[in-house]
């Protein structure tokens, strides 16, 4: 739980999939887990080592962090007197659409960057990101606050994309295992709540459970029951981005209850989902 010295600020955008994060923690531990957009952190104080794509990494402060959407990685403090840290996560159709206007794109068809390297050193781009996180926190409310958050959220993306992107997305390439391991994740989402047996995903897959296990984890890197969770992690966040209650968002998100869910949602995202809901919206 956060809980004792540590502590977290949040704030959400209401109509776009843009959300920031100032927080401190010393004893916390971050469970594996990713999101559905992309992250962008800098490092203000102490440091936290992660493991992201197979390797360990840290990030001390004035560092930088950039994870893809859907990059699975975890967290915690390095030192006792723990770490501080500044992160935005920015929804993919939010990068395209910066990517383009930069690009003269009215179709709106610029192709998404990929991040290779989760942690690099970089004071001007972490400068960009805790400009950017300051006036999406301390602007909120304030109507001629909207052009400043547009013009540095714009400067941060193409600041990072230029930085820190290292190629163009790149795909794996299909075989035999990749559409088993997609046709169960799709199953999983068409589920929601719903339970599902690794009978039903290897029948939904085509393959043996075997199979499937060392599949899923090659593409999602994270095992089935863990990409469930993940999914009903989000379905909750957006219901109670809308205002459902937390014990009515558990239940529906598919829960056991809303302890279940508040433990799993501290695990992942640093803060309560109460604490979540009451981010101020502007």
């Amino acid at each position: 739980m956060v809980s004792g010295s540590d502590w977290a600020e949040y704030w959400r955008d209401a109509q776009r999939p843009v959300e920031a994060m100032r927080a401190h923690f010393t004893r916390h531990v971050f469970h594996r887990h990713s999101h559905d957009a992309y992250s962008f952190a800098v490092t203000e104080s102490g440091a936290q080592r992660f493991t992201c794509r197979g390797a360990g990494h840290t990030s001390a402060a004035g560092m930088v962090m950039a994870f893809n959407p859907d990059d699975p990685h975890d967290g915690q403090s390095v030192f006792e007197s723990g770490f501080t840290y500044r992160i935005v996560h920015i929804g993919a159709q939010v990068v395209r659409e910066v990517l383009a206007d930069a690009a003269g794109d009215e179709a709106g068809r610029a192709v998404l960057p990929l991040f290779d390297e989760p942690v690099r050193e970089d004071p001007a781009l972490g400068r960009a990101l805790a400009r950017l996180h300051h006036t999406l926190v301390a602007g909120q409310g304030r109507p001629a606050a909207t052009l400043a958050r547009e013009e540095r959220l714009s400067a941060a993306v193409l600041a990072v994309v230029r930085r820190g992107a290292t190629r163009a997305p790149q795909f794996a390439r299909p075989g035999a295992a990749l559409p088993a391991a997609r046709r169960a994740a799709a199953l999983l989402a068409e589920a929601g709540p719903a339970e599902v047996t690794t009978a039903e995903l290897a029948e939904a897959a085509g393959c043996s459970r075997f199979v499937l296990y060392r599949a899923f984890q090659a593409a999602y890197g994270m095992p089935p029951s863990d990409y469930q969770r993940l999914l009903r992690l989000r379905a909750a966040r957006r219901l109670l981005a809308r205002g459902v209650p937390p014990a009515r968002a558990a239940a529906e998100a598919g829960f056991a209850d809303q302890s279940h869910l508040h433990r799993w949602f501290v695990r992942c995202y640093g803060v309560t989902p109460a604490r979540y809901q009451r981010a101020t919206v502007a």
